[in-house]
């Protein structure tokens, strides 16, 4: 197979995303790198979908839409976008974020990563040799940084930005996964995902990349979804360690 035949998808959570949209629905094309798109919105009320809509008649073959029914979390709506990409015959799927946190352009530093480099998943690293943020006050600076090492510490995952959401995946990641049984929704989804990779036996690569604060529109960040990674960690690495004793009983 040749590198024209491999499929590539961009998957993009949309919440109220209007002042973006349109621009990193054309960055990602302007591309010219043969990346497809699917926007998967939870029914925004600011007319996020119907500009995608819009954006469809210029690209029928090439940009998709899931409609949902509301605000249903970032984990279940990446989830989704990863069954209709399996479902749809991708080989190469991606998170990234609609604000331009994500630039567009390193997309195909993380599909070479995958693609060139012999990962089964690329990671857009801010905390390896090469990685930084812009345009983050200290304070966030520091909360994003410990639940880094937080993460790592508990969970013993040897990934230095589990909470990354600039992600390339092979498709025999998500083939292998139990999508259905993945249960976070906010950051811990993004390290619940690295975690079952890598206790899957599969090599994850970090490529470090300029994460910078969105210029547009308001953040999705609470003080739940911070809640749910601090617990989340822990309850990832119990389930584990309980769950493999319990397998060791009953084989015993």
């Amino acid at each position: 197979m040749t590198t024209t035949d491999l499929k590539k998808l961009v998957i993009i959570p949309t919440y109220k995303e209007k002042e973006n949209i349109q621009l990193i629905v054309d960055a990602v094309f302007n591309l010219g790198q043969q990346y497809h798109l699917l926007i998967i919105d939870d029914n925004s009320p600011d007319g996020t979908a119907d500009i995608v809509k819009s954006m469809q008649q210029l690209h029928p073959q090439e940009l998709f839409l899931v409609e949902r029914a509301g605000k249903l979390g970032l984990g279940t709506a990446y989830i989704a976008g990863f069954e209709w990409a399996l479902v749809n015959g991708y080989d190469f799927i991606f998170e990234m974020d609609a604000d331009f946190s994500h630039d567009p352009s390193d997309l195909e530093r993380l599909y070479d990563a995958c693609h060139t480099s012999g990962a089964d998943m690329a990671v857009g690293s801010r905390y390896v040799s090469g990685g930084k943020i812009e345009n983050w006050p200290l304070s966030r600076k520091l909360i994003s940084k410990a639940g880094a090492l937080y993460s790592k510490l508990i969970t013993w995952l040897p990934v230095n930005d589990a909470t990354a959401g600039f992600v390339c995946y092979s498709r025999k990641v998500l083939a292998t996964m139990d999508l259905k049984s993945i249960r976070f929704v906010g950051y811990a989804f993004q390290i619940e995902m690295k975690f079952t990779a890598w206790k899957l036996g599969f090599k994850i690569k970090e490529v470090p990349i300029t994460f910078r604060d969105r210029k547009f529109g308001a953040s999705k960040m609470t003080k739940g979804i911070i809640q749910e990674g601090i617990v989340g960690v822990l309850y990832m690495q119990m389930q584990y360690l309980f769950g493999g004793l319990l397998k060791q009983r009953d084989k015993s």
